[in-house]
C-alpha cells in the first residue's frame, strides 16, 4: 500500500459546520460539569488514582492488552509477580501522569514531552522511527490498511508542525481541535509501537493544557472499546474521503457521553464516602478522622502501612483501626503472600464496574 503523509496542520479546510458546532456546544457543556463536580471529592488524587488506573486498562484493551482490576490495583501497590499485561498498564499509568506533571508545570505541550511519555509507556529509547516499513494491519485478515510516513525527516518535519498546532492558539474550539491532532499524530505514527496509547495520552493533556480540565479524569478509552470499529474506520475515511465532519463529530460525543458517565462515577463515590463517613463516626467514633476515610478511598487496597504512615499510628493501632473497619463490613480483609490487604469492596465494586 502506498505511504500516506498527512498535510501540514492547520486543515486547508473550514471544518466547523453547524452540526460539529451545535455537538461541540454540548461536549463543552459537559465536560465543564465534569470539571465542577470532581471538585466534591476532597482530595484529587482519589479521583487521580482511580480514573487513571481505569483508562489505563481500558487504553491497553483496545491494543489488545488485556488484564483484570485485581492485577492492576496489586500492581499499583508494588506486589512482585505480576503478568506481562499488567506491567504494561502500569507503564501507561506511569506515563500518563509523568504527562501531567510535564504539562501542569510547563504549560507546554511539546514533542520532546510526547517522546518522553512514550520511553516511560515502552520502556525503551528507540524514539521516533528511524527505520522504513511500518505498516498497520487488520488484526484478523493480516492485510495492510495503513502504511503512514516512511522517511525520518518527513517524521519529524510533521511532528514539528504539529507541536507548534498543539502550543498556539488558534480560532478553533479546542475539543474540535482534540480530534484534529488525534488524527494527525495517529496518521503521523511516529514511533515503533505504543502509538494508540500515546495518542490517547495527548488527548486527555491537550485538554489540561487548555484549562478544560483541571486533573486527569476524562478518559474515552471506554468510549472507543464500545465504538472500535468506528473509531478505527473514521480515522481511514478521513485519510480516504476526506470525512472530516464524521470523525468529529464522534469525538465530541465520546467526550460528552464520558463526561456524563464519569460525572455519575465521581457522584457515587461521593456519596460512599459520605455513608462511610457516618458510620464510622457512629459506630466508632474514637477511630474516625477525615483522613481516616481518604486513605480508605484514596486506593480500594488499604494496609497497615498507610494507616502508619498517614495518621501516625503504631502498627499495633493501625491494626485494630482496620479489624475493627473489617467488622462493620467497610473493608474486607485478603491475604496476597506475606502481606495482609483489606479491600473496600464498595469502592473496589464501583470501579470494577467502571464507566
Amino acid at each position: 500500500m502506498k505511504e500516506f503523509v498527512p498535510n501540514n496542520l492547520p486543515l486547508a479546510k473550514d471544518i466547523e459546520t453547524k452540526e460539529i458546532l451545535k455537538k461541540s456546544i454540548s461536549s463543552n457543556k459537559a465536560l465543564a460539569k465534569l470539571n465542577g463536580v470532581a471538585k466534591i471529592i476532597p482530595n484529587s488524587n482519589i479521583l487521580i488514582n482511580s480514573l487513571v488506573l481505569q483508562e489505563a486498562k481500558d487504553s491497553s484493551e483496545i491494543e489488545n492488552i488485556i488484564t483484570t482490576h485485581d492485577e492492576l490495583y496489586k500492581a499499583s501497590l508494588d506486589i512482585k509477580n505480576l503478568s506481562n499485561a499488567t506491567k504494561e498498564v502500569q507503564n501507561y499509568k506511569n506515563a500518563l501522569l509523568k504527562g501531567f506533571r510535564l504539562v501542569t508545570d510547563n504549560k507546554l505541550l511539546l514533542k520532546k514531552y510526547i517522546v518522553e511519555i512514550q520511553k516511560e509507556l515502552e520502556q525503551n529509547d528507540a524514539g521516533v522511527r528511524k527505520q522504513s516499513g511500518t505498516n498497520l494491519a487488520n488484526d484478523k485478515t493480516g492485510e495492510v490498511v495503513f502504511t503512514p510516513p516512511q522517511q525520518f525527516e518527513i517524521i519529524e518535519k510533521l511532528l514539528a508542525n504539529l507541536e507548534k498546532y498543539i502550543n498556539e492558539p488558534n480560532e478553533i474550539d479546542p475539543l474540535i481541535n482534540m480530534a484534529i491532532i488525534h488524527y494527525q499524530f495517529e496518521s503521523i505514527h511516529p514511533f515503533y509501537d505504543g502509538n494508540g496509547r500515546t495518542g490517547r495520552i495527548i488527548n486527555i493533556l491537550y485538554l489540561i493544557l487548555n484549562d478544560l480540565l483541571d486533573i486527569p479524569i476524562l478518559y474515552l478509552s471506554n468510549y472507543i472499546i464500545k465504538h472500535k470499529s468506528d473509531y478505527y474506520r473514521l480515522l481511514q475515511e478521513v485519510r480516504t474521503k476526506d470525512n472530516w465532519e464524521e470523525w468529529i463529530m464522534y469525538m465530541l460525543d465520546g467526550v460528552e457521553q464520558t463526561s456524563l458517565e464519569t460525572i455519575e462515577l465521581i457522584q457515587n463515590i461521593s456519596i460512599l464516602m459520605d455513608n462511610t463517613k457516618k458510620t464510622i463516626q457512629e459506630k466508632l467514633p474514637k477511630i474516625y478522622s477525615k483522613d481516616l476515610v481518604e486513605i480508605l478511598f484514596n486506593h480500594p487496597y488499604t494496609k497497615i502501612d498507610f494507616l502508619v504512615d498517614g495518621l501516625g499510628l503504631t502498627r499495633q493501632t493501625a491494626s485494630k483501626y482496620l479489624k475493627e473497619l473489617e467488622a462493620l463490613g467497610i473493608v474486607e480483609n485478603l491475604q496476597i503472600k506475606n502481606s495482609k490487604f483489606y479491600i473496600n469492596t464498595e469502592l473496589f465494586a464501583m470501579l470494577k464496574k467502571g464507566i
